[in-house]
């Protein structure tokens, strides 16, 4: 049996592939109280989209006692109890940045693979007999580019190979995760074909592109080339929050010190709009700086909202809140943005034209990605025959454009936004050449 593994940074999903036939997704038996919500991949009791997201609690009759949960079991731990709750959301942003060594959650240390494996071990533990025994050998999913303005790449292989290999797992292979999404995509192939695929997740946005043929009646696969930027979901909303929340939290306003009036530091508005660092913020040393903001800022009561966002937990409800304006806005001209949480009320329209308008340095890096990955397959636009989009970004209007100047309509195909990398990644473990599509680690 072949299992492959997307960790995400919003969603991940596991896959198992037998000797012949598609691969089967790894489904979570769930209560129906934790899928009232619309989870993404839930149906019949069942989830398959398992969030990437850590809850911990420590009980206020047990202080010393930690209760850990996560996916949707940290979601409603959240919900039930939000100001007691470590909410932590796109850890996955932290895998290769060298900058971010470890962080307190209720007192303990925690490394990036510590809470990488903390997550995987509840990821096996909430699947149960689904997933049954862990295969000694194990596809993993990598972005061709991960997050962050220098990331070290040597550095997240290593600490996802300490984190997996507590999970059980002895050989860990990884794979480019739209690598992953072609074997997928490639399945359906009637006839020979050079597929681009553009995989669009919450922190990555990859490409890849690969010739299929058959020969014999066996499909063979050759990369071609690869690129990607670390952008994507997640910077969209960043630019969001950035507009539309930020500015009622006291970004751009000024406060006095020593008779001068000077702007409220940008900092903390950067790291607030960005879902990792907001995981954080709480627990850093700039909180003790923004509360005493309260009493020089020229409007307090812009950073006493502040103040109620980190020390309340809002952050899982802003995030919902800013979801839900990029799905209206996927499908509409217009829509509505509306943020409640205490007694915070945040309102504005949104029209889509200046969503994208928002989000267009974003789009340029983009589009960068996809011409360098041409360039590197030594192609132009003419030389691809079909084009597969996946990840819930692909969604996005001015996402696909990008595609449709390039390439003509009837040749790009979206889809399996959740599925496609998992369930390629188990089907590629079939391959007889595994080490053509997949690399190990430096330290293993």
């Amino acid at each position: 049996m072949q299992l492959g593994i997307d960790f995400g940074t919003t969603n991940t999903v596991l896959a198992l592939a037998g000797a012949a036939g598609p691969a089967s997704l790894v489904r979570f038996p769930a209560p129906a109280s934790l899928l009232d919500g619309g989870a993404d991949g839930a149906s019949g009791g069942e989830l398959f989209a398992f969030r990437s997201c850590l809850s911990f609690h420590a009980p206020a009759e047990d202080p010393t006692r930690r209760e850990i949960a996560a996916g949707p079991w940290a979601i409603e731990a959240y919900v039930e109890d939000p100001a007691e709750t470590r909410f932590i959301q796109s850890f996955k942003s932290f895998a290769a940045q060298g900058s971010f060594t470890e962080t307190q959650i209720l007192g303990r240390r925690y490394r990036f693979e510590d809470l990488l494996s903390t997550f995987l071990l509840k990821v096996r533990d909430y699947a149960g007999d689904a997933l049954g025994e862990i295969p000694e050998r194990v596809i993993v999913g990598r972005p061709v580019r991960f997050v962050g303005a220098a990331p070290d790449e040597a550095l997240a292989l290593s600490r996802y190979e300490t984190a997996f290999r507590r999970m059980g797992v002895k050989e860990i292979l990884y794979a480019y995760e739209p690598v992953g999404a072609a074997f997928f995509f490639a399945r359906e192939l009637a006839h020979d074909a050079t597929v681009l695929v553009g995989d669009f997740g919450g922190g990555t946005s990859d490409f890849s592109i690969i010739r299929f043929e058959r020969h014999g009646g066996e499909l063979r696969s050759t990369p071609l080339g690869r690129a990607g930027v670390g952008v994507a979901g997640d910077a969209f909303d960043y630019r969001i929050i950035d507009r539309l929340v930020s500015p009622a939290l006291g970004k751009g306003s000024s406060y006095t010190s020593l008779g001068k009036t000077l702007p409220m530091p940008n900092r903390w508005y950067t790291a607030f709009a960005r879902w990792d660092q907001l995981a954080l913020m709480r627990a850093g040393r700039d909180m003790r700086d923004i509360r005493r903001m309260v009493r020089d800022a020229d409007e307090p009561e812009k950073i006493e909202r502040l103040v109620e966002v980190l020390d309340e937990n809002h952050g899982y409800r802003l995030y919902r809140s800013v979801s839900k304006l990029k799905e209206a806005l996927s499908f509409e001209d217009a829509a509505e943005f509306r943020f409640e949480a205490g007694s915070i009320s945040i309102a504005a329209d949104v029209a889509r034209a200046e969503f994208e308008a928002w989000i267009a340095p974003e789009l340029a890096l983009i589009e960068d990605a996809v011409d360098r990955a041409l360039a590197d397959a030594g192609l132009g636009p003419e030389g691809v025959d079909r084009v597969f989009l996946t990840g819930g970004s692909s969604l996005v209007p001015a996402v696909r454009e990008v595609f449709h100047r390039r390439f003509a309509r009837e040749r790009i195909e979206t889809g399996a936004e959740l599925e496609s990398i998992a369930s390629g990644l188990a089907l590629m473990g079939r391959e007889r050449d595994l080490g053509a599509w997949t690399m190990r680690a430096a330290t293993s």
